[in-house]
Order: C-alpha cells, then structure tokens, then sequence
C-alpha cells in the first residue's frame, strides 16, 4: 500500500489497465507528451508510447467520436475531456451515439468507453473550467456517472468503470486531486457502482453529498458534532446507479435530510435526490428537507468565487435548520 492522492491513484488505475489489458487506449489533449493538464496522466506515455496514450488535436468532438469508434470496434477507451465546460462541444456524440448504441442496436453493439472530466469551482479558473453540470449526463438515458471523493475511491471506481460494457461519465474534483491522501493497495480492485458509504454514522440529521461537497460535509459534520448534533454523511460515489436504499434507510433513522451540490441549483441532481426522499420516506420526516447548492449563476471570477461554493458553514447553517424545525 501507498499513501497517494487522487490524482496519483487515477494515474495508477489507467497505469494497471494499461499494464493487464492491450485493448486499453488513453486518450485525449496532452495526456501523452504532458501527462494532462493536470498531470494525472503523467508518465503513461513514456511507458506504454504514442499508440496507447494517446495526443489528440484541440477537439472535443473528435475525441470522444474517434474514442465512440474504437469502442465499438472492440477496444476500451478512456478518453479525457480536460474541463467540464469543454465537454459541450461533445455532447453531440455523447447523447446522440455514445449512449445509444445498446439500444440503436439491438445489444449488437455497446460502447465499453469511458470519459473522464476533470469538474467543479475551487481553483480560481472561472468559466468552463469551473462548471459542475453533472445533472446533463446524469439525465441521458444509457450513460453511468461516477464521482469519487477520496484516493481510495478514485483508483476502485475508474477500474470498474474501464470493466464495465457500457459508457461511463467519470467526474474528477478538480481541487481534490492534490488535497487528500489515503492509503491505496497496489493491487488491482474495484468499487461496484450503486452503492454510496456512510463516511460518518449520526442519529440526528442525514448530510447527502458526492464529489469535492463531501470534504466540506465531513467538515460540518465535526462542527456539527461540538453542537451535539449527530450528523450521518453520505457520500454517493455513484450518480448513475443511485443507491437510493442507502440514503431512504438514513433519512429514516434520522428524520432529517440536507442534500449538498456544488452545482447551480436549478434541476440540479440534488433535486432528485430530494424527489425520492420526499416520495418514499414523507411520514418519516421530521422537518423539511433543505438543499445546499451553487447559485443560478456562472462560476465566478477568481475573488468571488468563494462566494458560490457551498462550505462547511453553510451546510452547518443548513443542518440547523432542519433540527429547529
């Protein structure tokens, strides 16, 4: 075991894949000659060379369409897209053919791709470098969306997303590829899909987030917990199948439920997962439920930014709330 950060433990998930299976291409904008712009993939390409990491041009359509292709063909693609904001310029191919395939086909064809997309506010890079539109993807019929929140996390569900026979979304939290360490085994493994962890149990209030919202969940939480408040925090790992049992037996116990995204809040996945508690656990709810979110705007400059980014002091401002209602 190592203790790695997220970035280190995507680079070794795509370096085991490269390693054990020859149908594995990376791909996307400097993920060779630079390791990316996040140098997640740095050192692929000198190991595996040009043919299995692959430069492409600045073009996000081309990506994914060349990475559609060879998915279909029989190879297994991860292609990187190096912020959300770019990722519309693909979402043609992504809605149109990547996700429908399975179905356009008849299961004749599948789409064993996955698409990684660096996301998320927090390093004061402002538009299209910031946005969180996690909820597109989340809403195409045919793609699964992953967020991992921790290094463990990282290395288990990119392993089974390059495993699965279908399309995966993969959201990486940009300003949490570098802020936390874990130990991670040096061994192959994977996390299944569909199945969110209690990060930390609680009897009073449930605190529903994924992505970079949980570091600042499990921050309210402490703060929580000087209070007397026993919050349970869920991190959802998986967008795209929901565990939604997970988050129904926690607002059960506790009678209270916050749901956090870092997303405007609009049709935002939160409402979803509000959609569901409120159908499926109403007699059980002891107060309203509350939503912490991003604003109806686009991500901010620079000084402004901190602004828009929901943290530990609005989720605990949230989480009061419900307990005085």
């Amino acid at each position: 075991m190592a203790e790695l950060n997220i970035a280190q433990a995507i680079n070794g998930a795509l370096g085991s894949a490269l390693e054990s299976d020859p149908t594995v291409i990376v791909l996307g904008e400097d993920v060779g000659a630079t390791g990316g712009v996040f140098r997640v993939t740095d050192g692929l390409g000198e190991r595996f060379g040009p043919d299995r990491v692959v430069d492409t041009p600045v073009a996000e359509s081309g990506i994914i369409g060349a990475a559609f292709g060879m998915a279909i063909g029989g190879l297994k693609p991860v292609a990187e897209i190096q912020f959300m904001g770019f990722s519309y310029p693909a979402f043609d191919q992504i809605a149109n053919h990547v996700s429908r395939i399975r179905n356009r086909s008849r299961h004749r064809f599948t789409a064993p791709m996955v698409i990684r997309i660096p996301y998320g506010a927090g390093i004061g890079a402002a538009e299209h470098h910031s946005e969180s539109a996690e909820a597109i993807y989340a809403h195409t019929p045919g793609l699964k969306v992953v967020v991992p929140a921790s290094p463990y996390d990282a290395k288990g569900l990119l392993l089974e997303a390059i495993a699965d026979p279908d399309p995966v979304i993969f959201l990486e939290p940009i300003r949490l590829y570098r802020s936390i360490r874990q130990l991670v085994p040096d061994d192959p493994y994977t996390v299944p899909f569909g199945v969110a962890e209690i990060r930390r149990p609680g009897n009073d209030v449930t605190l529903i987030a994924y992505g970079a919202m949980v570091k600042e969940t499990l921050e309210a939480s402490e703060k929580l917990a000087a209070e007397g408040i026993g919050a349970e925090v869920l991190d959802l790992r998986s967008l795209v199948p929901l565990d939604a049992d997970t988050i129904i037996e926690s607002v059960e116990h506790t009678g209270r439920a916050v749901v956090i995204q870092e997303a405007p809040r609009t049709a935002g996945f939160a409402t979803e997962i509000v959609s569901q508690i409120q159908e499926r656990t109403l007699y059980s709810l002891a107060a309203p439920i509350q939503r912490v979110t991003g604003w109806d705007t686009v991500v901010p400059l620079r000084r402004a930014e901190h602004h828009f980014v929901p943290d530990a002091a609005r989720i605990v401002a949230a989480a009061r709330k419900t307990m005085e209602s």
